[in-house]
């Protein structure tokens, strides 16, 4: 009985809302229910007003908000006509395209009339009205103008963006007319929705980095696609952002000055989006700097890559896979041939050997000459040469790790690791001494390097310090840099028998 109680209720108490979030779907189905059959005696049956609504909607976005200008009807109507000559190769005269398009914008603008539905509320047990409008008119020195509304921007990108390559841009259309029309709470629904989509993006830009480790080709290729597709939309975002939030300060201001009751619930809703405007903001500032940042790393990579390609050595893994992609089976004859090639035997004749018996000179007569040597002091034993083998990687590791602070002024554990796996190979992701190393670094949060050089302390600075050279002392002497834990893991291998994952770490050279 609880059961079939909770379920009633939720029937009950979800309906209106689920009506409500139906409401901007309405008018499309609406336009699409025989538009043209009884228009001109079914003569335009043909034109397809479901795809004809979605390029006025969309002539609408661009104009009142990617070039910020009202449309006025002469501006519809050159659209329109237009788009009916090339989509649908209609040769009408002129009067009758324009007759045509005055139907249209009628059916769109449902008469200067809002479209309204009606249904039924369960809860208060009553019939409701839902209105709602594609599109709205405003009178300015006599001229009259049209824009979208919010309901029929939504409409549009709940269907498809506008833009694949920036959705923050699009979510923003929409949040500047919740904001002019004072919906704050679907205000912080949508830019929710952008750091939604903020994360996204510096997940990929991580998802590049790794690649980028791995295979420096699909690397590249992967990194020039997210710059194509992300940076170039980061100046008019930026702009989206600028105006969202002083369309907000100026409705905080205008409200606080209202004393009734009413205008307390709005206060605590714009103080709520602008909460998270700010932190959408934030995070979209630090997208761009990771983005900058990831520019210059994919440079220094395929620099690395392009120096180790012209090394002497022939890579079977890479051949075979270039012969199975180019599905050329016959060229596996020119790697197996050679290993084919008749063998050449030779024999020693047992007549050298009595030859050699027999053959004496004037030394086989003398005695073994003794000489004495003296004890070789630079012998080491291998406990001394394993010390020698780990000192010189965690210099050569330390110094590497400094020469990019120097350079960057910050860098996390998973692009020096993707720096690491370029110069040195991915053989270092089994190298004990790299693990080893990590240890070593943190045992300590803060390091300046004029004092490690002045004074080690610990074994790692001891090592380090011994295996600079004096152009190292001069370049780094005045480093300093601290290190910070991050919660994300680094998954460096992922096999069942052999899982490593190692902490990120934050390393923020601090300025003097």
């Amino acid at each position: 009985m609880a059961e079939q109680h909770v379920l009633i209720n939720e029937i009950i108490n979800d309906h209106t809302e689920r009506m409500l979030n139906l409401k901007k779907y309405y008018p499309f189905f609406v336009l699409c229910d025989n538009t043209f059959s009884q228009y001109k005696e079914g003569r335009y049956r043909n034109l397809d007003m479901g795809y004809i609504t979605f390029a006025v909607l969309r002539f609408f976005i661009d104009e009142n908000n990617f070039n910020e200008r009202p449309v006025e009807y002469p501006d519809y109507e050159k659209f329109i006509t237009g788009l009916l000559k090339r989509d649908f190769e209609l040769e009408e005269s002129a009067d009758e395209l324009k007759e045509l398009a005055a139907y249209i914008f009628n059916k769109i603008n449902n008469d200067g009339r809002a479209f309204s539905f009606s249904f039924y509320d369960p809860e208060e047990r009553k019939q409701k009205t839902i209105r709602v409008r594609l599109l709205e008119s405003n009178i300015s020195e006599g001229k009259v103008s049209y824009s979208i509304t919010a309901d029929g921007i939504e409409f549009y990108l709940d269907t498809k963006e506008v833009r694949d390559e920036s959705r923050i841009s699009t979510n923003q259309l929409l949040l500047e007319k919740l904001i002019k029309t004072e919906n704050f709470r679907g205000g912080i629904d949508v830019v929710k929705r952008i750091n939604s989509e903020v994360a996204r993006l510096q997940k990929r830009r991580d998802e590049v980095i790794t690649l980028m480790a791995s295979d420096i080709k699909a690397g590249s290729k992967a990194c020039d696609e997210f710059m194509s597709s992300t940076a170039k939309w980061f100046s008019e975002e930026r702009q989206s952002f600028e105006k969202n939030k002083n369309l907000a300060d100026k409705a905080i201001s205008r409200i606080s000055s209202e004393s009734e009751q009413g205008s307390r619930r709005r206060y605590a809703e714009i103080n709520e989006l602008m909460t998270e405007l700010k932190k959408a903001i934030s995070n979209h500032s630090e997208l761009i700097a990771d983005t900058a940042e990831l520019s210059r790393l994919s440079e220094e990579m395929i620099s690395r890559a392009k120096r180790r390609a012209l090394r002497p050595v022939f890579d079977y893994e890479d051949v075979l896979a270039r012969i199975v992609r180019s599905d050329r089976p016959e060229n596996m004859s020119l790697i197996v041939m050679p290993f084919l090639r008749p063998k050449m035997h030779k024999s020693f004749s047992p007549m050298l050997v009595d030859n050699m018996l027999k053959a004496s000179d004037e030394d086989s007569l003398k005695g073994e000459k003794v000489e004495k040597t003296a004890a070789d002091l630079s012998f080491k034993f291998e406990d001394e040469k394993l010390d020698d083998m780990i000192g010189h990687n965690f210099g050569m590791l330390f110094t590497e790790l400094l020469d990019r602070l120097v350079r960057w002024d910050k860098l996390t554990l998973k692009e020096f690791i993707a720096i690491l796996a370029v110069k040195f190979g991915e053989e270092i992701y089994d190298n004990r001494d790299f693990y080893s190393f990590l240890v070593h670094l943190a045992e300590k949060e803060y390091y300046v390097i004029s004092k490690v050089l002045e004074k080690p302390e610990t074994v790692l600075e001891k090592m380090a310090v011994s295996n600079m050279t004096e152009s190292d002392t001069e370049r780094y002497k005045n480093l300093e840099f601290n290190i910070i834990y991050d919660r994300e893991e680094i998954v460096l291998k992922d096999d069942e028998e052999d899982r490593r994952v190692i902490t990120n770490m934050i390393f923020n050279v601090i300025k003097q």
